[in-house]
């Protein structure tokens, strides 16, 4: 309660007035006792996230979700401990992200029930899109209509104020015109699109407001929670307008009350921003998030495929800080957005960023862009399933597995919790007509499917997604069952060539696996020395003083 209240007078001053402390202390209460879902404290090498669209399937006759969680006790619910659930509530644009109502599941989704059973098969993650709501939602509705309560519900700044330095993720106006019920025209802030209206985190009633939301994902089971572009959260008219001091103090606060209201919530915050930035919301170690996505892993594991070189992708990982204790990352290679590239700024020269995007726009990948303040733009994201961004039209389904398990064997050998997106699990190819129905780059890695045609193709063997689909599952099933695993285990990384890169794990119990990979297209020998007995993959004894890994090839190595 001292974090909570220490936060409150940084952010708000006198502003956030006794009454209003009333009222959130009030909720928190409230909200404690009703919480009866226990959460894991810390996290181990079982940990693994599937990220998901709760309309991914669909049966006639019932709830999305529903469906999804027959589908996923059918088929992954032994391979992942956790299901992220993108935003599941009422919609008008961004497939979830621009929300109608925080408070609702989307009635073709389900109900609050159906999140709840599918709570009984796995733990959950739920976004908590923090930074802006739909224009079509009700707080909106009364903003507009000048309902007495919501007049600071969002943020109006003069059109001729000098915003030439705020940070802009898209090459959209930053402040969209709408009129009030009197006639008055205001222009309000609009990061991301004239739907998604940002929210005014500078008014105490909006905080109480999305606390409320906050309290409310925790008392419906979320275990993890995801702050949906949260480095927007604060603006200050005259600065960049992204990490700003009291955006983090925001998540302070958010992390002082999960902690208080349900301890073992893990606060994730997503930040596709340059590494250091992105780091910055783990506070101290012990007062922000617990987690930050590790936006460079992408990007940089498909450069290093791509080119047939980990060099940067060594150099970058024995460069990180070692995660352990009171935080880790959040690793992934895909999810519904597309391949960040602002966090390869820095690490790699813009003329190979550049090279990167060129390649696979050659290969059908869609590219969207961001202004930059000198008036130029620049690549922001790459819009590709990750199968297809790993390889060529022209490869065979054999070389797109081999590579696209090579860049899973690297995902899953990194230290933190691994998270995999549901199109990748199934194998899933670029959607263009999806593009092209839809009309929007982000929609080539977003389709949905009926239940019965992708358990079709699940169960019969010898296709993409079916050995995508069992090759995967085996592989994850593999790392969670070794603690060298364990997000805070060791972490070395090193070549053995430009083509051979290694990752050594070592748990605190002494286990060891060496993981060995072959970003080359020629076979690769590899010299060993004593005590290596086993290869973990394929469950191989090793009794030779060599081995040779297949182009695309990854290998884990254990002691045991």
């Amino acid at each position: 309660m001292d974090a909570i209240k220490n936060s409150l007078a940084a952010i708000y001053g006198e502003k956030f007035k006794e009454e209003n402390y009333l009222r959130l202390s009030e909720n928190m209460n409230n909200a404690r006792r009703e919480i009866n879902v226990s959460r894991k404290r810390g996290w181990d090498e079982s940990d693994v996230v599937l990220i998901t669209y709760a309309d991914q399937f669909s049966s006639p006759g019932e709830s999305r979700l529903a469906t999804f969680k027959r589908f996923f006790d059918n088929y992954l619910r032994s391979t992942f401990s956790h299901v992220h659930l993108l935003p599941f509530y009422p919609w008008s644009s961004d497939d979830g992200f621009s929300v109608i109502d925080y408070h609702q599941v989307d009635p073709i989704n389900g109900d609050w029930d159906d999140v709840a059973r599918l709570g009984e098969s796995a733990r959950l993650m739920f976004d908590f899109v923090c930074n802006h709501m739909s224009a079509k939602s009700e707080w909106f509705r009364n903003y507009l209509h000048q309902k007495p309560g919501y007049e600071d519900f969002f943020i109006a700044v003069d059109p001729s104020t000098d915003l030439s330095a705020v940070t802009r993720p898209r090459a959209l106006p930053l402040l969209t015109p709408f009129t009030l019920a009197d006639g008055q025209v205001r222009h309000l802030w609009t990061t991301f699109s004239d739907d998604q209206i940002d929210l005014n985190f500078a008014s105490p009633e909006v905080l109480l407001a999305m606390v409320d939301v906050l309290l409310h994902y925790l008392k419906e089971g979320a275990q993890y929670v995801r702050l949906d572009a949260v480095g927007f959260m604060w603006k200050t008219p005259g600065t960049c307008c992204i990490h700003l001091e009291k955006t983090h103090l925001l998540v302070k606060l958010f992390r002082a009350i999960v902690d208080y209201v349900a301890p073992g919530t893990v606060i994730i915050t997503e930040t596709n921003v340059p590494h250091k930035d992105n780091i910055s919301y783990l506070g101290n170690g012990h007062d922000e998030a617990q987690m930050v996505y590790q936006f460079p892993l992408p990007p940089l594991v498909l450069h290093a495929i791509h080119t047939r070189s980990a060099r940067t992708l060594c150099d970058w990982a024995n460069s990180l800080d070692a995660s352990g204790g009171d935080t880790t990352w959040f690793n992934f290679l895909a999810s519904h957005d597309g391949i960040g590239l602002n966090p390869l700024r820095g690490i790699l020269p813009e003329a190979e960023i550049l090279a990167l995007v060129e390649d696979l726009q050659a290969e059908g990948a869609r590219v969207n862009w961001k202004n930059n303040p000198d008036g130029s733009r620049s690549p922001y994201e790459v819009n590709v399933t990750y199968m297809d961004a790993l390889n060529t039209r022209g490869c065979s389904d054999s070389t797109r597995l081999s590579r696209f398990l090579l860049a899973h064997a690297i995902l899953l050998s990194f230290p933190g919790v691994p998270a995999v997106y549901i199109q990748s699990i199934l194998g899933s190819r670029n959607d263009e007509e999806g593009v092209k129905r839809l009309g929007y780059n982000r929609a080539i890695n977003r389709q949905k499917y009926t239940e019965a045609e992708i358990a079709q193709a699940l169960n019969s063997s010898g296709n993409l997604r079916h050995e995508t689909w069992r090759q995967l599952s085996h592989l994850i099933n593999v790392r969670r069952n070794h603690a060298a695993f364990h997000p805070d285990s060791e972490f070395r990384a090193e070549l053995l060539s430009e083509q051979l890169f290694v990752i050594v794990r070592r748990a605190l119990n002494g286990e060891e696996i060496k993981a060995i990979f072959n970003l080359g297209n020629t076979a690769q020998t590899v010299l060993l020395t004593e005590g290596w007995r086993r290869e973990l993959i394929s469950d191989a004894v090793i009794n030779a003083p060599e081995i040779t890994l297949n182009p695309w090839q990854a290998m884990w190595l254990s002691k045991a």
